[in-house]
């Protein structure tokens, strides 16, 4: 077994099961720890034996015994000779990954390397749930981060009204914004903006910003002086890069990707607005915080703790039934294969991505409840009030406002 990228709640569940379930059917089970940059390598003193007593008890446990690494496969085509030796040297014959998409590409690419001589079955995970499993199945993790998440913000949103402030929390969710929308919906936010509903491939801060600034003019309105706005990360993905390092240092992980979570969009929205707000004598305290890193390696609520159960069983059974090249899936009450070719884009490549889709109704019910500008606030018979909360003419409060509409 390997895990590769991010942590998620219920990793040690999937290596709990499938170690038990192994281990009873007669097969040695090895871990290898430190994820594919140990067998890139070839570091063999990574690679342990684990038995039942060593993980009969981790299931409920955050983390990853096998701790786990992020290694990009286009920076590692050399090393990957050196990554199938290692697995041969050790008669690797069955491999189970566990990982989201950068995961399931080297699951891919070692099951078609090896010939049939490893069978090799994928487990997904991802805090982000933006692997396209079926029938709308979470990945496993998230259920778990979104549970930590709710919790966090409803605090937040606790402070923000006792102090009189807002709140700009950026969620992870590099692609997409699953899990800052299941965290603002489930906590009531005041706003949660997520990558998906802006259509535009690159999108202005400005406009962004602004639509935070709307909410915030709309709650002072009706008397409000705080709120809780919940942030994708993913919508700095599409800011022009050029505009994003006048506020910001970007930096780049390990795999050469922009570190999202290291840019504080929060942090950029809050000096856009409060620069916006000020220069018309608007005083409105405004603090950006980020919350990921406290979700990941939580310990799994029993969904998770139960979900990866069956992924891990399942994982092991698919194997020793002669399967090979697939994703093991948990959906309808059954444990069901997803083929590698299947996840996919035939033209691409690339790991087929799940988004939030904006006409559906989980999300239209998540946007009714939101306070932000809409189409009825640029009425005659309402637009006058906003205009005097923002200190603008009706006109240019209309000017400045109405296309975000």
């Amino acid at each position: 077994m390997i895990v590769g990228g991010g942590p998620a709640p219920g990793i040690n569940g999937v290596i709990s099961a499938a170690t038990i379930e192994a281990v009873k059917r007669g097969k040695k089970v090895i871990g290898i720890v430190g994820g594919f940059k140990s067998l890139f390598s070839g570091d063999r003193k990574k690679i342990i034996e684990l038995a039942i007593d060593d993980v009969s008890k981790i299931h409920i446990t955050g983390g990853s015994i096998l701790r786990t690494s992020r290694d990009f496969p286009s920076k590692v085509k050399e090393g990957f000779k050196t990554l199938m030796s290692t697995l041969k040297s050790v008669n690797v014959r069955y491999l189970i990954t566990i990982g989201g998409e950068g995961t399931l590409y080297m699951a891919r690419w070692i099951e078609k390397e090896s010939k049939g001589g490893i069978s090799v079955v994928h487990v997904p995970k991802t805090i982000d749930n933006d692997l396209l499993l079926p029938a709308g199945m979470p990945t496993f993790g998230y259920e778990t981060a979104r549970h930590w998440g709710v919790e966090l913000v409803e605090n937040i949103m606790e402070d923000a009204r006792t102090t009189g402030r807002w709140y700009f929390v950026t969620t992870m969710g590099r692609y997409t914004g699953h899990l800052a929308l299941g965290i603002g919906k489930a906590a009531g936010a005041t706003i949660t903006l997520i990558p998906e509903e802006f259509r535009e491939e690159k999108v202005s801060a400005k406009k962004v910003s602004d639509i935070l600034e709307g909410s915030i003019i709309k709650r002072l309105s009706t008397g409000k002086d705080y709120g809780v706005a919940v942030l994708a990360e993913g919508i700095a993905n599409k800011f022009d890069k050029k505009e994003l390092i006048r506020y910001e240092v970007i930096e780049k992980d390990e795999t050469g990707r922009v570190r999202l979570s290291d840019i504080q969009l929060g942090r950029v929205m809050k000096t856009i607005a409060n620069r916006n707000l000020e220069s018309r004598g608007i005083k409105v305290t405004i603090v950006d915080k980020n919350i990921g890193y406290e979700l990941r390696a939580a310990n799994p609520i029993p969904f998770d703790a139960e979900y990866t159960r069956n992924l891990g069983y399942g994982a092991v059974r698919f194997l020793l039934m002669g399967g090979t090249g697939a994703m093991i899936v948990f959906y309808e009450g059954k444990l069901k294969s997803v083929p590698f070719v299947e996840m996919f884009e035939p033209d691409s490549d690339k790991t087929k991505i799940r988004y939030v889709d904006t006409s559906s109704e989980a999300y239209l019910v998540g946007r009714e409840y939101m306070i932000r500008l809409e189409k009825n606030d640029f009425k005659p018979e309402n637009i006058k009030r906003l205009a005097v909360t923002a200190s603008m003419k009706v006109e240019e409060f209309k000017k400045r406002f109405s296309y975000l509409v």
